[in-house]
């Protein structure tokens, strides 16, 4: 039950009450006679009313700490001053569970340190009043010097009842809770971004949501692609939630009744192209131009090289155009980008930069934090100018001369200059939208010299990435290296003078001795190294690769032991190194074919095949053959 994704919250209203409980039912009724016409209560008075009234009685049922509330340590020549917020709670979905939304009151007494959440209940004439359940305190007090103590005070078990969504069992709150807001008070770290969901109706999102989520959950099923489905799906789900929410906020405040069209730059395996399609948006393909005069939004889902790019193309297209990216890689104008501030994060620094691109290229930028199972979850949006249309000749230079600013200061240098808008109004990007991404002058004739374009030097990612971590080597060159390497190890054990102090049991089987990364690509030919060295990570990463075999600890190159893998286990449950079922026995044991003293671990034990007889089919290219 966190503060964001376990209840969902939003604060609908809240006020400051003076007094105590009787004096404010005094107070109130004294400024509504001082009216002519006696005006609605809103929920949050009516309640508090009820609520106040409640606690007056001398039978009343509430806990002693409710009964309390506001008046100790009260100094008598101040006023008590409460503060109450109506918030609606939004729970996650729970397949046995009501996920309805569900009201509270929180009265929070600054003075005194407590925070007192009430939930609410509606009865039969659909008026809230405070329920007499589920009732908790949250309570801070000052012990000495620098010392605090926190506490959480709660209905009794009786009047407990425990839902699993909203209302978690008294001991999580004892247990987890207590220590979460222990460890969270303490912390002096700011948060770097926004709450989640700030720009739009959490309660708008949170219906929208489980109603796609329900929609389309057996693509989860069916999923075509060796990514994680659960999170793949529902995060696109939540994305095209947000989207939809926002773009009907924008046809309400504009007045529109047609529905957004947009364009989704980048768009990977084409999800939330196809659930926003679904949900009645119409998607156009990028065509000859790739601009989108016609078009009202750009997306970039993740869009990689193209990032930086969108809210230029979005300001180019037309004035009305508007742009949404969730950023992800860290790309300039022309490759990768280059941190600046060693204060802040990569991302918050790459998040700024973004931003920055965006105002230079006269937008209003907009940011907020997407409820996605991700670490990259913050969005900015453009949908607004801060200059009128006329200026539009005058904001294009200013957006070239930025990125030429941006191409010197990276050390990019070309004998050409970065076109602006206005090169016979041929000036686009040319995005293939599988991340393929090309900028150049498209224009419906052949290339001149005279052509310029947005930003020359520029580096695309190529249509067909090239695989560098030593997946794509030759499988024979791999397995020389591996046995060059293990035959090192194994040497240098045999060139050390035994140690006869040690216990002989030990030494039966041979796991060699380390070695530096250094050492071993030393007794390394020259054409392996230079082979290797096109490859991300090089020598290491082929080593690491080959995980059954090697073990990289800083730096140094070790015979994988798997006695101590098994040993491990044992000792630390937590730690999961052993084997899927679908995975045992479908690779051959390289140290029963190749180590001088075989296999460490009987055959029983071993998750590779002991020969050949051993091996089984791999049920995961099972799954993969027979969908």
């Amino acid at each position: 039950m966190t503060g964001d994704g376990g209840k969902g919250t939003g604060a609908e209203e809240g006020r400051e009450i003076a007094g105590d409980w009787e004096q404010g039912r005094e107070e109130e009724r004294q400024v509504i006679a001082g009216v002519g016409a006696i005006p609605p209560l809103t929920m949050l008075e009516a309640v508090w009313s009820d609520f106040s009234g409640m606690i007056a009685q001398e039978d009343c049922e509430m806990p002693a700490f409710i009964k309390e509330l506001g008046k100790e340590n009260q100094p008598e020549t101040d006023a008590l001053s409460l503060n109450a917020v109506l918030r609606t709670l939004f729970p996650k979905s729970h397949p046995h569970c009501s996920t309805a939304p569900r009201k509270e009151m929180v009265i929070k007494d600054t003075f005194n340190g407590t925070v007192t959440f009430l939930p609410l209940e509606e009865n039969d004439e659909g008026k809230y009043q405070v329920k007499k359940c589920n009732i908790y305190q949250i309570r801070l007090r000052h012990t000495k010097d620098d010392e605090w103590s926190m506490s959480i005070l709660t209905s009794s078990p009786e009047n407990w009842v425990t839902d699993g969504i909203v209302y978690p069992k008294r001991t999580w709150l004892g247990k987890e809770l207590l220590s979460k807001l222990a460890k969270w008070s303490t912390e002096e770290k700011q948060s770097e971004f926004k709450s989640t969901l700030s720009l739009i109706s959490v309660a708008k999102y949170s219906r929208v949501y489980q109603a796609l989520k329900k929609k389309y959950k057996e693509m989860v099923k069916v999923w075509p692609e060796v990514t994680d489905p659960e999170k793949f799906v529902y995060e696109d789900v939540a994305i095209a939630t947000y989207l939809l929410i926002l773009w009907e906020e924008e046809r309400a405040e504009k007045g529109l009744s047609k529905k957004q069209s947009f364009v989704d730059l980048g768009c990977g395996n084409g999800l939330l192209v196809h659930i926003l399609s679904n949900e009645g948006e119409c998607a156009i393909r990028p065509d000859d131009s790739y601009l989108f005069p016609n078009v009202d939004w750009l997306i970039g889902n993740h869009s990689d090289e193209l990032t930086p790019w969108i809210p230029v193309i979005a300001a180019r297209s037309s004035y009305s155009c508007c742009y949404f990216v969730l950023p992800c890689c860290f790309f300039d104008f022309h490759g990768k980008y280059n941190r600046r501030q060693s204060q802040k994060t990569q991302y918050r620094e790459y998040l700024d930069f973004v931003t920055e691109v965006g105002l230079e290229c006269g937008f209003r930028v907009e940011e907020d934090c997407l409820r996605i199972p991700s670490t990259k979850r913050v969005c900015l949006i453009g949908k607004s100018r801060t200059y009128p249309p006329l200026q539009e000749d005058r904001i294009d230079k200013q957006r070239t001369q930025y990125i030429n600013n941006r191409q010197s200061y990276t050390g990019v240098t070309s004998d050409k200059t970065v076109g602006s808008n206005q090169c016979d109004n041929h000036h686009v990007v040319n995005c293939v939208v599988d991340q393929a991404v090309e900028l150049e002058c498209a224009a419906n004739k052949t290339k001149t010299d005279g052509d310029r374009v947005w930003l020359s030097g520029f580096q695309p990612r190529e249509k067909v990435e090239q695989v560098r971590n030593c997946a794509a080597l030759p499988r024979d060159f791999v397995d020389d290296v591996v046995l060059t390497v293990a035959s090192l190890l194994l040497k240098a054990t045999q060139e050390k003078p035994w140690d006869h102090t040690l216990d002989i049991r030990l030494n039966t089987w041979n796991k060699g001795e380390s070695l530096s990364l250094r050492e071993v690509a030393e007794h390394l030919d020259k054409e392996t190294l230079k082979r290797l060295k096109n490859e991300y990570g090089g020598l290491q990463t082929l080593l690491r690769n080959n995980h059954q075999v090697f073990e990289v600890l800083n730096g140094r190159v070790h015979i994988r032991d798997w006695r101590e893998e098994k040993a491990l286990k044992r000792t630390k449950p937590e730690v999961k190194r052993g084997f899927s079922a679908e995975a045992f026995k479908t690779r051959l044991c390289w140290f029963f074919t190749h180590h001088p003293d075989g296999c460490s671990l009987t055959s029983e034990s071993c998750p590779y095949a002991h020969g050949t007889e051993e091996l089984r089919q791999s049920q995961i290219m099972k799954k993969k053959k027979h969908p």
